[in-house]
């Protein structure tokens, strides 16, 4: 954390006390917590970068594994496939979502 920072313990304390504090207290605690919203937006769109590398990795060998006859697809797979790209929210969540046990060749997630 930054010098001058609080602890979230101590933002949760100054929350509580904002009629006692002056409105330059309150334009320095404001400056603080958008540094740390800037902070995690910035470590949330690493992570998500990091999420999109891993995904394509295991795409890409999956890919590689039906072209070479190794795995073969159910049209179970292809229903549930179907169904969580049909749902509302990113792609990213849609992938979360995903229960090995629900797919029929497990060789896919060895």
């Amino acid at each position: 954390m930054t010098e001058g920072a609080h602890t979230e313990h101590e933002l949760n304390e100054v929350l509580t006390d904002l009629g006692d504090k002056s409105e330059a207290e309150l334009k320095q605690i404001l400056d603080e917590l958008y540094a740390e919203e800037s902070r995690l937006s910035y470590r949330r769109r690493i992570l998500h970068g990091r999420i999109d590398i891993v995904r394509n990795e295991l795409v890409a060998r999956m890919k590689k594994s039906v072209h070479e006859g190794k795995l073969s697809f159910g049209p179970e797979d292809i229903a549930r496939l179907s169904e969580i790209l049909a749902r509302e929210g990113t792609v990213s969540n849609a992938f979360r979502e995903i229960n090995p046990d629900e797919l029929s060749d497990e060789s896919v997630f060895k």
